[in-house]
């Protein structure tokens, strides 16, 4: 009940800032809840801040006794929907799937896949030396097992 209640608050809210997407809701034993977004543009302790007045503003602490906590997905935290792919594009990621591992810049991201390049040295098909290639790779979304952005100073 209470957390169909926090829910649909929270849906209403979404809505409501469409630039702004839910990553995580949990709600733990003792009314506890914990909400992760993400946005578009990115999220401004404004935006938390409006997520947070939505669901409190709405609930009574005469009826539930609740804590609440609302934050943005960490700079290192593990991409999970596609939307964050979209606002990576031209930053370098790093994606595990169950067979390989590559890194590199995100360069598309589209409903079904993303698409990686990077640069590799090579030798030479004739003579002696190395020459820079570039490389591509297509990714499907359900081919991904964890996809991290490489934060570079």
């Amino acid at each position: 009940m209470f957390k169909t209640k926090v829910t649909n608050l929270l849906e209403t809210a979404l809505k409501e800032r469409p630039d702004l997407f839910l990553i995580d809701f949990s709600l733990g034993n003792d009314n506890q809840i914990r909400v992760i977004i993400d946005g578009d543009k990115g999220v401004l302790v404004e935006d938390c801040m409006f997520v947070s007045r939505a669901i409190e503003h709405n609930l009574d602490r005469e009826e539930e006794d609740f804590s609440l906590e609302v934050m943005s997905a960490g700079a290192t935290a593990p991409l999970v929907h596609k939307r964050q792919y979209k606002k990576n594009l031209k930053r370098t990621l790093k994606v595990k799937t169950a067979s390989s591992e590559i890194e590199g810049v995100l360069t598309e991201a589209t409903d079904k896949e993303i698409t990686l390049e990077w640069k590799v040295r090579e030798p030479k098909p004739v003579g002696k030396g190395k020459i820079t290639v570039k490389k591509e790779a297509k990714i499907a979304y359900e081919d991904i097992v964890e996809a991290k952005v490489m934060i570079k100073f």
